[in-house]
């Protein structure tokens, strides 16, 4: 991966936001007039998105193998970010740089006057899931919503928009964001963005009822999410009674993790401790569902997995490309006020 700090890369935005890295490149000048520089890139056709029908099958149902084990555990660290919001940073920290194809998982917590205002995209896909309070979204595309709790954002940034995230309660206004990156291929794709509301959101139960599971995207137990994505993610909120236990099946091929929210508990094979912002890596190269134990004050956490892009990926505040020279052209083209 290049490093971002060299002197030949145009400056960033300084406003942080759940979405930036921990240290912020310098504030970007005026956008000057556009000038003549042209992107030199066509757009290419939009991705094909997967139809639930088709998200399992594309890299094969879940293998009815032992479960996996968890190869790391990495504690979300809290941290401030945008104008006076504070997320717990589990990917995307020093200790877990990015997990393909994920790139950033937050855990915020917002109240105004704070909140996220204007900032680009390229290159990209975030999700933003709330559980309590909400959040405003609005973009220089044309979408903008609020969304409460149990509702769910899918942003395609794609070529790349501005868009803003403020809080819509008083507070507390918790949730998550998760980053993606997106395939070479897809990167330059026209920006999109999906909202789903919580009592869109289909719901399933484990087969001895331990488990009651929000199907974000992908399947569980026979039932498919609302949402439609690019490429095939698994993505569920599940909340084991105390005591209980839990089988989730996991396709194979696919890397991902557990995010704890509330509780406590053991996940994977090999009985991993976790606690909230415990954020549990499943190993690599292993095939079959996770189980998980709750404790006396049961568990609740998101499963999140998908097929990894293996793609080179460089990262630059808010601009996720494959090389170096894209990046920069990324910066030009917002300076030019091309996106």
């Amino acid at each position: 991966m290049l490093s971002f700090a060299s002197p030949c890369l145009l400056p960033l935005p300084q406003r942080r936001h759940p979405h930036v890295l921990a240290s912020p490149p310098p504030r970007l000048p005026a956008r000057p007039t556009p000038s003549r520089l042209s992107c030199g890139r066509a757009t290419p056709t939009p991705p094909a998105r997967v139809p639930p029908a088709v998200r399992m099958a594309a890299t094969g149902a879940a293998s009815a193998t032992a479960s996996r084990t968890i190869a790391k555990v990495v504690m979300a660290r809290e941290q401030s970010e945008g104008d006076g919001a504070r997320v717990r940073r589990s990917i995307g920290s020093a200790a877990l740089p990015d997990l393909d194809p994920f790139l950033l998982l937050d855990e915020f917590r917002v109240s105004p006057p704070a909140g996220f205002p204007t900032h680009p995209h390229r290159g990209m896909q975030t999700v933003t899931y709330m559980l309590e309070g909400g959040f405003r979204h609005k973009d220089n595309r044309g979408h903008a919503g609020t969304i409460g709790p149990g509702s769910l954002q899918w942003m395609l940034a794609g070529s790349g928009l501005q868009h803003s995230e403020m809080p819509a309660t008083d507070g507390p206004n918790v949730g998550l964001q998760l980053w993606l990156t997106l395939p070479a291929a897809d990167k330059m794709s026209p920006p999109d963005y999906q909202e789903v509301s919580a009592d869109a959101v289909p719901t399933a139960t484990s087969p001895d009822g331990a488990a009651r599971v929000r199907v974000l995207a992908g399947d569980a137990y026979g039932v498919s999410a609302a949402v439609v994505t690019t490429s095939p993610i698994l993505y569920l909120d599940v909340d084991v009674a105390a005591g209980g236990a839990a089988t989730l099946p996991v396709p194979d091929g696919y890397v991902g993790f557990a995010y704890v929210l509330r509780g406590a508990g053991t996940v994977g094979a090999n009985g991993v401790a976790a606690e909230h912002g415990s954020c549990c890596l499943l190993a690599d190269g292993e095939a079959g569902p996770v189980t998980v134990t709750a404790g006396a004050d049961g568990l609740r956490f998101v499963l999140v997995a998908g097929t990894p892009v293996r793609e080179p990926i460089v990262k630059y505040g808010p601009f996720v490309m494959n090389t170096r020279e894209e990046v920069v052209q990324a910066i030009k083209d917002y300076q030019a006020g091309r996106f």
